[in-house]
């Protein structure tokens, strides 16, 4: 197998790539697990929208896998302290309500918003609610996005995701969203400073070639593809991004890692 040299530190992708559906990626916690003896660390990198971080704990507990909340990077979490730091106090949410929780020092309002924030609304996202939208961005509405992925593997199959309605509002509005989650390399700043290695030290683990490995290298790190989640073989094909590496799973990562460089 061919493998990575000179990783320090490991950016993994959830949903696809820890686990599908409702069931760990036989292996998976593993050989996380094994990476952590060899002196790698390793944190979460999720663009999840339709879940809250205490629901992704509560759902990795449930998998038996004990992940405490810091060591989950998520959009959401990106996203609050983009807002509060823009001074982005009020602000029109097109997310599931139970995702608010994660923005609490902002108000969800109807009423002349500072942004418009777009997450995973599954079937919400109606021609009624993508309209108001529309017309608080021309009004003068921030328009802010936790994700560009353009589909993800539900259990029935494969299934539009927050991209394709981002790109809507930005055609409409003629305005650029501003994207806190992957592929944004700002996003993973938090994440390697948790870790304590450089972007040249580490690596991204995920299912998705633009968001994670695209994403990855984008912000100078190394992309590692899985072949599970909504790994298409054509996808790769057709796609510009070339990964370092690709596995079958999360669980080959171990031999995938040649060599830790000395401090």
């Amino acid at each position: 197998m061919p493998t990575l040299p000179d990783i320090r530190g490991l950016l993994v992708d959830l949903d696809g790539t820890l686990y599908q559906g409702d069931k760990a990626i036989p292996g998976a916690a593993e050989a996380l697990a094994g990476m952590g003896r060899r002196g790698i660390p390793h944190c979460f990198v999720t663009n999840v929208t339709s879940r809250p971080l205490s629901a992704i704990v509560q759902q990795l507990t449930t998998m038996g896998l004990n992940v405490p909340a810091e060591q989950i990077f998520s959009a959401p979490r990106a996203a609050a302290t983009l807002l509060l730091g823009r001074g982005y106090r009020r602000c029109h949410f097109l997310l599931r309500p139970t995702l608010l929780e994660d923005f609490p020092d902002i108000e969800a309002t109807d009423d002349k918003p500072h942004a418009v924030v777009v997450g995973d609304l599954g079937d919400g996202f109606t021609f009624a609610r993508l309209n108001a939208a529309f017309r608080f961005v021309l009004d003068g509405a921030a328009l802010i996005t936790l994700a560009r992925n353009r589909f993800f593997r539900a259990a029935d199959g494969l299934s539009l995701d927050v991209g394709p309605f981002v790109a809507a509002l930005e055609y409409a509005t003629q305005t650029q969203a501003t994207l806190v989650g992957k592929p944004s390399s700002a996003f993973f700043g938090p994440a390697l400073a948790y870790l304590g290695v450089s972007p040249a030290e580490a690596a991204v683990v995920g299912d998705d070639i633009e968001g994670d490995v695209g994403g990855a290298q984008s912000a100078g790190m190394r992309g590692v593809l899985v072949r599970t989640g909504k790994f298409r073989p054509d996808t790769l094909q057709k796609s510009s991004v070339r990964p370092d590496l690709v596995i079958d799973s999360l669980a080959d990562i171990s031999g995938a890692i040649r060599s830790i460089r000395s401090s």
